[in-house]
């Protein structure tokens, strides 16, 4: 499974970001930060652009991440992929046959110790690690889980993103808009 060599996955923070990112050539995009009432909206432009939506559930404004959130999104909305640092969310994406993307904040050994006992339960089918400017990180996450990275958290320039992606990562979101630009070749036509 990959993002069709896909290695930036820009991410919309403001809806007015929405129509550049439909019109981009990009065919994964992230939705962040939105109202839970433009989802079905957001989610209807995305398929008629041709673009597979990946939603991260926590950041959801009015949506909470339990169980009946989890059944919403995965059976109403039914984006690509779920980013999520609940199990739940997690579980439910897998079972849906939606991208599982286990998100992973990199606080420090305590944290990255529990998020592997995590992603041992939850399996997800990518993990999301942020910070994602530890490229030793990404590489020691892979080898431990073997799982793939997709790195993203204060990448603020082409450096952050390029080293990423040497250590391993499979893509990189971001929601700066000055990098979907300067890796845009890199998106499938």
């Amino acid at each position: 499974m990959s993002f069709h060599k896909q290695r930036i996955l820009p991410a919309l923070r403001h809806l007015k970001q929405l129509e550049s990112l439909l019109n981009s050539p990009y065919e994964y995009i992230v939705l962040l930060e939105v109202h839970i009432s433009n989802l079905k909206t957001i989610k209807n432009e995305a398929d008629r652009h041709r673009k597979k939506l990946i939603i991260h559930a926590d950041l959801i404004q009015g949506l909470k991440t339990d169980d009946y959130a989890a059944e919403f999104l995965c059976n109403d909305i039914r984006p690509a992929g779920i980013i999520s640092t609940r199990s739940n969310m997690i579980l439910k994406a897998k079972a849906k046959g939606i991208i599982a993307i286990q998100r992973m904040f990199l606080l420090d050994t305590i944290a990255l110790e529990k998020s592997y006992s995590l992603i041992e339960r939850t399996k997800p089918d990518y993990i999301e690690i942020l910070p994602g400017v530890i490229p030793e990180i990404i590489s020691e996450v892979h080898e431990r889980t073997g799982i793939p990275i997709i790195s993203g958290g204060l990448i603020r320039s082409e450096a952050h993103v390029q080293a990423a992606l040497d250590a391993g990562a499979k893509a990189v979101t971001t929601s700066n808009q000055q990098l979907w630009t300067a890796f845009k070749d890199d998106s499938p036509s």
